[in-house]
Parts: structure tokens; sequence; C-alpha cells
């Protein structure tokens, strides 16, 4: 972790869960005691159907709600999509862009991704930027030149941000990086932050995702500029996403 900086666990429930999938949150929410919420900040993204009813289960506790994309519009012809402007009137105060998921599947561009990240801020959002090389990007050594690309496309202007570190290979398929390499990716991605946010880029936090789980996060987390995680399958159960947080914390 990075000294001074508080963490933030994010849970990523991508197309999942109905009505039912919120006495989860409400487990998550009850679990979210005062001692875990002065050592870190928890968010879970949520469905955007389930986006209002979210917010209502955990209404009394700090526990944010966000959105898991939206369009670089605030509104318009746009048929399907949802805009930040939308997911705050719900009561969302975060949204991810530029998943490797919608990267992939919807050919989301990194100046895409940052148009979506400006709308977040304008809409006071804040935005969870993903970043993150492909298995042949990482055969080919590529790792750091594709995270250099991709933050330098991704970024605001603003360091109002949140970056997260997902080695696609690593996304969904039990497979993790060795802390090494865990430390190496998140020290450049350091380092690029510095350089273009100055002071603010050293306390930017960023986060790392992929096969993430309450067997492996104290070791991940313990790395330096690890500043918390973003967890996918292991944030749709309240046991396991609390058993991440309490390594976390």
């Amino acid at each position: 972790m990075t000294p001074g900086v508080k963490p933030l666990v994010a849970g990523n429930w991508k197309m999942n869960g109905t009505r039912r999938a919120l006495g989860e949150l409400q487990a998550m929410a009850d679990g979210f005691d005062r001692a875990m919420q002065a050592r870190l900040d928890m968010l879970v993204c949520v469905p955007a159907t389930l986006m209002s009813d979210a917010v209502a289960v955990v209404k009394s506790v700090p526990l944010a709600i966000g959105g898991q994309d939206c369009h670089a519009k605030p509104s318009g012809a746009h048929t399907g999509d949802i805009s930040a402007l939308m997911l705050a009137d719900c009561g969302a105060t975060a949204v991810i862009v530029g998943h490797s998921e919608r990267r992939t599947d919807h050919g989301e561009t990194s100046a895409m991704v940052r148009e979506k990240a400006d709308a977040a801020l304008a809409a006071n959002l804040m935005p969870v930027i993903c970043i993150g090389e492909t298995g042949e990007e990482r055969q080919e050594e590529k790792t750091l030149d594709v995270l250099r690309e991709q933050l330098a496309g991704s970024l605001t202007d603003s360091p109002a941000i949140v970056v997260a570190y997902e080695p696609v290979w690593a996304i969904g398929t039990g497979l993790v990086p060795t802390l090494a390499d865990v430390e190496e990716a998140h020290a450049f991605i350091r380092s690029e932050l510095v350089s273009r946010y100055g002071d603010d880029g050293a306390k930017l936090r960023i986060l790392y995702g992929g096969s993430v789980k309450p067997s492996n996060a104290g070791e991940l987390l313990s790395v330096a500029n690890v500043d918390g995680a973003l967890v996918g399958g292991a944030s749709l159960k309240a046991e396991d996403f609390l058993g991440i947080c309490r390594a976390c914390a």
C-alpha cells in the first residue's frame, strides 16, 4: 500500500444480480462496521437496474454505490445507453470506465474511455479507470508499453480519479501475476501518475484487479503502490467480499 493513502475495495457485479442479490449487499453493509470504515473505503458497482434499490439498502452506512459504465454524453439519441448524470441522479458516486470487457466486447478505445471519465467528473462521479494487458501482450513483454499507452490516452486532466490495473489474462481465470510482477506494474503506473499529476499523482489510489479473493488479498495488498482492489466474482458474495476487505483493513 501507499503510506497515507486510505485503501479502496471496489466490487464489480458485472451482468449479475436481480433484486434477490440485494440481500448480499445488505450483508456487506452490515459487515462494514465502524472499525473497518476507519481503515478503508468500500464501493460496490451494481447493474443499472439495481442502482436505486442498492442506494436505499446502504443508506445507513458509508458504502458507496457505483455504475459499471456510462456514456460520454449527458443525454441524447443513444438508445440503451446510460449517462453519468443518470447514474448520479440514482445516487451513484462512482463509475467504472474502460474495463477490459468494455474495451474488448465493445471496441472502446482509450480516447473513448477518457471521454467517459470526463463525463463522470462533470457529473461529480469518481471514475475508476481500468487498464491492463492481454495474455498475448504479456508473452510479448509489452506490458509496460500497453500500460503507458492506455494511461496516456485514458487519463483525465483532473487527478480526482482512481486507476485500476487489471491484467486481462487474470480476470476470472484464477490466474494471478507474481507479487514481483504486480509490484513492477504498480510502480510503473505510479511513476506515470506522478509525471502527469505531480504530488497528486503520488497519492492517487491504484487498485489491483484480477482473481482477487480472500486467500490472496492480504499478500496482494501488501505490495507497494497497491492501494486496494477491484473485485469481480468474489464481490457477489458478502462473505468473500468482506473477507477481502478484512485482509485489506
